[in-house]
């Protein structure tokens, strides 16, 4: 039904091979393929003492993060008010209480360690920062702020795969770092997450949360490296499993060409919106390399947005919101929009268009002249 879709697998043969392998070889659950994959990402993220864990999704990730990081009933985790509703499940879930840090401004929907720092108070035990859209938030002030409060940081990279930051991989700056493999991320094996982590009695921790506690695993007993196991603390089940971990390594190595398509249409975005009602943020990444991961637009003040999308659906222009407001939410309605006034006065503008690696240039201005001709 749709002339653009929102978003495109970049899927061929070499994935379908590599699922197929598994399938063959006969051993599905985590394995050799995940230890692969784990390698593989940590050279990705700039390899020496970089730790990277598969899991089963970065909500997954998430709450392990949370978990390891000591957050805990009493607690509160500072958020950004403008990211997918993981980031504040997770921690409640854990039994805190998350807070909402503001956007830093129109051009940059990201949180500010200014932002973060008004939010400070004694019971803050963590941030979480999520690279909104592929772009990097201000990892040098809010590393800063973190290491002079001593607040842990977990970077929410759901968005950012490949991401970098004055020349270092985004992920490895806080304790601890959380990636997105969902369908419709830069690097798509339908579910799947990684966390990456420096410090090694943070990387146990996480080993121990993601497979129950043992202190080996089924690999380790198939291949008589082991007999039996301990149960070392309580864990969970957020292993990864090795049909996905081969999607991700085929993933893997079509990541930095796709990357860079995906800037390439984001610059063809920016010059055939320029000038018009509609306003694109992020024109000014600075030192950084995006992942470009959405097209994140922000409508006329005067727009309807959901008639705005429907004008757009009846052109066969799917498009997205990215996010809705924390507020909305029936279990987050205790939020209020006055808390982060910048996110407040953009969040019901924001409408996300179609980007993928495959897109192309006439596609993108299909997407463009649909979209003024819908505000018209």
């Amino acid at each position: 039904m749709w002339k653009v879709q929102l978003f495109k697998l970049n899927y061929d043969d070499r994935e379908v091979k590599a699922a197929a392998d598994v399938v063959e070889s006969g051993w599905l659950t985590m394995g050799e393929k995940v230890i692969e994959f784990e390698q593989a990402f940590a050279r990705l993220l700039g390899g020496g003492d970089v730790q990277c864990l598969a899991v089963t999704n970065c909500t997954a990730a998430l709450h392990m993060a949370v978990l390891a990081a000591g957050v805990g009933p009493g607690d509160e985790v500072i958020i950004p008010s403008l990211t997918f509703v993981a980031d504040a499940n997770v921690v409640k879930l854990a039994g805190a209480e998350p807070v909402l840090a503001d956007c830093t401004s129109e051009d940059d929907l990201t949180m500010s360690a200014a932002g973060i720092a008004r939010k400070i108070t004694p019971r803050t035990k963590a941030v979480i920062v999520t690279h909104y859209g592929g772009f990097a938030c201000d990892m040098a002030g809010i590393v800063a702020l973190c290491r002079q409060q001593g607040i842990v940081l977990i970077e929410d990279c759901a968005h950012t795969p490949g991401g970098e930051y004055a020349g270092q991989a985004l992920g490895t700056f806080g304790d601890i770092g959380c990636f997105s493999f969902f369908s419709n991320k830069n690097l798509s094996i339908g579910e799947g997450g990684m966390l990456s982590v420096r410090k090694p009695e943070i990387g146990q921790q996480l080993r121990y949360l993601r497979s129950h506690g043992m202190t080996t695993l089924t690999l380790d007993r198939h291949k008589g490296r082991a007999y039996t196991y301990d149960v070392a603390q309580p864990g969970l089940n957020y292993r990864m499993d090795e049909i996905h971990a081969a999607l991700g390594l085929a993933q893997l190595e079509k990541l930095p060409a796709a990357n860079a398509r995906r800037g390439e249409l984001t610059a063809l975005y920016r010059r055939l919106l320029a000038g018009g009602p509609v306003r694109m943020p992020f024109a000014n990444t600075g030192d950084t390399l995006p992942t470009w991961h959405i097209l994140p637009v922000l409508l006329p003040a005067d727009a309807d947005r959901q008639a705005t999308m429907a004008r757009l659906k009846d052109m066969g222009i799917q498009s997205s919101i990215h996010y809705p407001p924390f507020w909305g939410f029936e279990a987050y309605s205790h939020f209020k929009p006055d808390d982060t006034p910048v996110c407040a006065a953009l969040i019901n503008r924001e409408l996300t268009l179609p980007l993928y690696p495959t897109m192309t240039e006439d596609e993108v201005r299909l997407v463009v002249d649909s979209l003024h001709r819908a505000l018209a």
